[in-house]
């Protein structure tokens, strides 16, 4: 079947590509700041700052993983027929170098904070020397002299022309991204294109450089007042240090807020709670508090300390995340301890306090680039506490497993007929690093964990958090886990959009097959399928309804919804729909509902209705149609939404 082109919209990279675009063109980037730099800066200032904007360009956070190209229209999108493309990368970083380059030479307010780039760069720095372009000749000469009369915006304009090779239009279009408030004047004043070839010369090239001392008296002096500085706060550091206050043995956590009894039990590793290694098998609850203590450094104090230190009060150096819906909070109480060992890189720490499992991890020298992770994990279950993340190196993880797991093996999820691959556990339970799903790009595989133990075969999957996501079949309320071929068959057609819920503190997803449809001209018979991805917080829940073509590798998201119970026990019903193009070239309506709806409508571009929960109409291309259904109670209700 041939799916209709539908409308795109072109999304930043994430945080991979854009640095991939700034490591490849990173002359060009650096080039084009020096270029557009205020001349009052000087050279040396000018190098270190272009440097400095072409390494900020790249972006702070990731972006959703999520792109729904579909076309929308009167809530039935158009059919899609593949992945949709990100924009350039290199693109988005050389609008942030311009951005900023040009925010460099708006003279400082005291009625304004100042902007990024009018903030002096504090990396790239250079001691005792001073770096400068190598010297052109006298074109050269004349052309950085006639740079200088020009103000940003000209000179902008003059390198995306010369530099960057943009036709005028591409230029003005840059010029508006960057802000530039008349791109047009900007242009005019961008001079002859006949001396662009002088911008290649060496004299503009920032990444070659030569070197002079600077002023050795006035350095002399500086030295000797920094190492009386120096000597004060080291007297000011043993003061902090000694009995009754001090961070020394905290490591990177920051100062204390309060001293209380109930506090500092908590932060005391003498009082964790350490669970026997059978516990498991007798308690009621089969959750994280049946974890018991394991790890190579699970009697290192020192390490517990810093760990439970940083838990409360985590300081300005370390990395915090936690899942949507988890608060980062200090414990309450003593909490319990599940792993310290070393585990790659890292040495890494997991505490439990019934609420929440924390993830302290260090370096295995010193404590700098620490970080702190939060999830979210009160009424789990024997079937979601099967797993934790230890570590993520070079796109692979590695698991801790529960007690009761006894074996693991590695499945391809968009390879059902495969046997799955045993992997081997360590006596303490840890798994080998195993290659996490990407989070982006091209879906031409998707890893998932069959953990067996405790009477059942569990598949989990990472989603980029630190608990491991669940993957179910079967109707709401009557899920199951995934082991039928025909369940891992569903499950290879909808796995590339599991992307679409990475990172929202995801306990499950559920998937099943609520309608078959017969297609129009004979075409074969469509699946309509439901998918319930439910968080630990549990009010962000997130619904999508797919359609599979006959044929088709991949199923197509039809519709969506995030908070709805729709899909999921407390309300099984769904209804989604999408237009349709058959092989002979005709457009169809096409629409499906659970077994709860009686008859489905639709009006607008295209109107029609059945009987049943199921529907077929004949519609022009590009209709806006408005659908809605009739329960088998009476009850009206809408497409998922």
């Amino acid at each position: 079947m041939t799916a209709p082109d539908t409308a795109t919209r072109p999304l930043p990279p994430d945080v991979e590509q854009a640095e991939a675009a700034i490591v490849e063109h990173y002359p060009r980037l650096v080039r084009l700041a020096y270029l557009v730099l205020p001349p009052a800066l000087g050279r040396n200032r000018r190098v270190l700052t272009a440097h400095s904007l072409a390494q900020r360009a790249l972006p702070r956070g990731r972006r959703a993983a999520e792109a729904d190209a579909a076309l929308v229209r009167g809530g039935v999108p158009a059919q899609r027929g593949g992945a949709d493309g990100p924009e350039s990368g290199y693109a988005y970083v050389r609008l942030r170098v311009l951005r900023s380059a040009l925010e460099a030479g708006i003279p400082l307010s005291f009625r304004a904070l100042p902007l990024r780039g009018q903030v002096p760069p504090l990396l790239p720095q250079v001691w005792g020397l001073r770096l400068f372009p190598r010297s052109g000749g006298a074109e050269e000469l004349a052309l950085d002299q006639w740079l200088a009369t020009l103000n940003g915006p000209g000179r902008a304009a003059c390198v995306l022309r010369a530099v960057e090779g943009l036709a005028e239009p591409d230029v003005l279009r840059v010029l508006t991204e960057a802000g530039v408030a008349d791109p047009a004047a900007a242009v005019a004043e961008s001079g002859d294109p006949a001396h662009d070839a002088l911008f290649a010369s060496p004299e503009f090239d920032p990444c070659v450089l030569q070197a002079r001392p600077t002023d050795l008296l006035r350095r002399r002096r500086f030295t000797r007042a920094g190492l009386a500085a120096a000597a004060a706060l080291a007297v000011c550091g043993a003061l902090l240090a000694l009995p009754g206050g001090g961070w020394g043995s905290d490591g990177p956590a920051a100062p204390p807020y309060a001293l209380n009894a109930a506090a500092e039990q908590a932060l005391d590793p003498g009082q964790l709670v350490r669970a026997s290694a059978t516990l498991w098998r007798t308690s009621s609850r089969t959750d994280y508090s049946a974890w018991p203590a394991r790890g190579d450094r699970a009697d290192d104090k020192e390490l517990l300390r810093r760990a439970l230190a940083v838990w409360a009060r985590p300081g300005k150096s370390v990395v915090v995340s936690a899942t949507p819906g988890t608060p980062s909070g200090p414990p309450m109480g003593p909490p319990q301890l599940l792993f310290a060992g070393a585990v790659d890189q890292a040495v890494v720490v997991l505490l439990y306090d019934g609420l929440r499992v924390v993830r302290y991890a260090e370096p295995r020298a010193g404590t700098a680039g620490a970080a702190l992770d939060f999830a979210r994990t009160d009424g789990a279950s024997a079937d979601t506490a099967t797993g934790l993340v230890l570590s993520r190196v070079d796109g692979n993880v590695r698991y801790l497993t529960a007690p009761w797991v006894t074996g693991a093996a590695l499945r391809d999820l968009l390879k059902p007929a495969e046997a799955p691959v045993a992997l081997k556990l360590t006596p303490e339970g840890m798994t080998p690093p195993v290659a996490s799903p990407a989070p982006s790009g091209s879906c031409t595989g998707w890893n998932a964990m069959a953990l067996t133990g405790d009477g059942a075969t569990r598949l989990v999957t990472d989603l980029g958090e630190l608990t491991p996501a669940r993957l179910t079949s079967g109707a709401p309320g009557a899920a199951r886990d995934v082991s039928e071929a025909a369940e891992l068959g569903e499950w290879s057609r909808i796995a590339c959009l599991l992307p679409s819920v990475r990172s929202h503190g995801v306990r499950s997803v559920n998937a099943w097959t609520y309608a078959k449809q017969p297609l129009p001209e004979n075409d074969g018979t469509a699946t309509w399928l439901c998918t319930r991805a439910e968080t630990w917080q549990g009010g962000s829940d997130r619904v999508q309804a797919q359609f599979l073509a006959p044929g088709a590798p991949l199923a197509a998201q039809a519709a969506k919804a995030e908070g709805s119970a729709a899909c999921g026990p407390r309300e099984p019903r769904v209804l989604a729909g999408v237009l349709w193009k058959s092989r002979a070239g005709s457009w169809y309506v096409l629409a499906a509902g659970s077994a709860q709806f009686a008859s489905l409508s639709v009006s607008g571009g295209a109107s029609g209705s059945a009987t049943g929960n199921r529907l077929a109409v004949k519609a022009p291309e590009g209709a806006q149609v408005d659908l809605s259904g009739k329960l088998t109670d009476g009850t009206k209700a809408g497409v998922l939404r």
